[in-house]
């Protein structure tokens, strides 16, 4: 296989296209289209709604605003667009702003051409160095455009001569991508300093006469509600962005278990051997869609799915406790380790400013916990066409859990309290003990949200009793 070019002669002799980043982006996703393969493969739920529209923008070589609440993979998205760049591309060597050997846009480079011609020496970068981003809050028009280099001054360059200037994020990212996070926190001035940018595609440093034709890809992101709000975005700015694309949570449970099942950091092969029902991961995005409903919690700011990513996480995180601390070769986690979910669902739930204030967030996540197990228990009983009788835990009789009981224990409480074993084996608890315990434990919290069990604690034990006395059939 011949080496690459290393000189601009070489590159002519090769007969390399001359192109911009855009027309470089539309290729490559035209051909990825044409291959019949997912465009965003690790991006679940967007398929029939955000990517067309993105693909429709890619082609029309428009820049691109994502709206989105907080976790509906804005920043995903804009890092995953590097697939369509070319694995590499020739600069002229050493050009920190990328330039093009065949049209160099900077001082120095253009130098370069004029004194070695089809001499000049380039190099190859990877499409990893061309992308860039930038998050808004204290952003200074001297990061992303630039600004006079002191060294450079104090070095010889004339001071009003471009070779004193230090390039910022903007120009580095030059035939690249770059994004700036939550636009509408970027200051007025630096998005003025973004208008040439986006339009003439120049830029501009301390008022000297310097033009460069800018070869380059504009991202941002902004919450919906921060980007249409009077003043937080200069209408301008607005005007000269190509394309404003509205991301969203997942629209189904499915799609958002497929995405905990991808994201979530699960142990490696170890000892102990984990198994997740079904039911319990369906619980964890549970809780996640019903706070996305609440009234009680922010829906402006969203419910990231960071939130079930986190609580499924933690959950297997207990469950591997039990089992090393118990000595038991499988963990399977159960509803006694939800308890412990909390930790990590604060801070990833803002509640609404207006609620009732005499509700505190751990009443309001217990409550949307409560919410998620009673409707996926109902799902399961439905689905198995059961109805499960009132259990006889009269008088002193009740049925005492938490999440340091032993799997065998279970056993008895099945036995004590035989109208639970139908939904218990139709939930498949015939596995292992370890199983069968998450399926008593899912049963027994399933008929107190029925109401047909009461609920209380004793220290870290869960206590279930009958809720009122069976009537006697006469």
């Amino acid at each position: 296989m011949s080496s690459q070019p290393a000189t601009l002669g070489e590159l002519k002799a090769s007969r390399y296209p001359d192109f911009t980043v855009k027309e470089e982006l539309e290729r490559n996703l035209l051909k990825k289209l044409r291959s019949g393969q997912p465009l965003f493969p690790q991006i679940h739920g967007f398929d029939e709604t955000v990517l067309p529209q993105l693909s429709n923008a890619l082609l029309a070589h428009h820049d691109i605003v994502l709206l989105g609440e907080k976790g509906q993979a804005k920043s995903r998205i804009m890092r995953s667009l590097i697939q369509f760049l070319d694995e590499q591309i020739p600069i002229v060597k050493g050009c920190e702003i990328h330039d093009h050997p065949y049209h160099p846009i900077c001082a120095a480079c253009r130098k370069k051409l004029h004194e070695k011609g089809d001499s000049l020496e380039i190099e190859w970068i990877g499409r990893e160095a061309r992308y860039g981003e930038r998050l808004s809050p204290g952003t200074k028009i001297a990061d992303l455009i630039g600004d006079l280099d002191p060294a450079k001054v104090a070095a010889g360059s004339p001071l009003a001569s471009e070779e004193a200037i230090h390039f910022g994020l903007i120009p580095r990212m030059n035939r690249g991508l770059f994004a700036v996070n939550e636009l509408p926190d970027l200051e007025y001035l630096v998005q003025v300093a973004l208008f040439n940018i986006l339009e003439e595609r120049d830029i501009q440093v301390r008022g000297y006469p310097i033009r460069f034709n800018l070869d380059i890809l504009l991202l941002f992101t902004a919450n919906p509600e921060e980007y249409t709000r009077a003043g937080k975005i200069i209408t301008q700015l607005k005007d000269r962005i190509g394309a404003e694309i509205r991301t969203h949570y997942p629209l189904t449970r499915q799609l958002g278990i497929k995405i905990i099942q991808q994201e979530a950091r699960l142990p490696g092969n170890e000892e102990v051997a984990l198994t997740v029902p079904d039911f319990m991961t369906e619980i964890i995005e549970q809780i996640t869609l019903e706070a996305r409903k609440s009234p009680y919690v922010n829906q402006k700011s969203g419910v990231s799915a960071r939130l079930s990513i986190a609580n499924y996480e933690t959950m297997v995180a207990n469950a591997r406790r039990r089992a090393y601390v118990l000595g038991e070769k499988e963990a399977v986690p159960r509803m006694s380790d939800l308890n412990y979910l909390y930790t990590s669902s604060a801070g990833k739930i803002e509640l609404d400013p207006f609620r009732e204030e005499t509700v505190s967030e751990f009443q309001v996540f217990s409550r949307i916990m409560d919410r998620a197990v009673q409707v996926v228990f109902k799902e399961h009983m439905e689905k198995g066409h059961l109805e499960t009788d009132v259990p006889d835990l009269s008088g002193d009789k009740h049925v005492r859990v938490s999440d340091l009981t032993p799997a065998s224990d279970y056993k008895n409480i099945i036995s004590q309290i035989p109208p639970i074993w139908e939904p218990v084996h139709h939930l498949n608890g015939k596995n292992s003990e370890m199983y069968q315990a998450s399926c008593v434990e899912f049963v027994l919290e399933g008929l107190h949200l029925s109401g047909k069990l009461s609920r209380s604690k004793v220290g870290e034990m869960v206590d279930y009793q009958l809720t009122s006395a069976p009537k006697k059939k006469s």
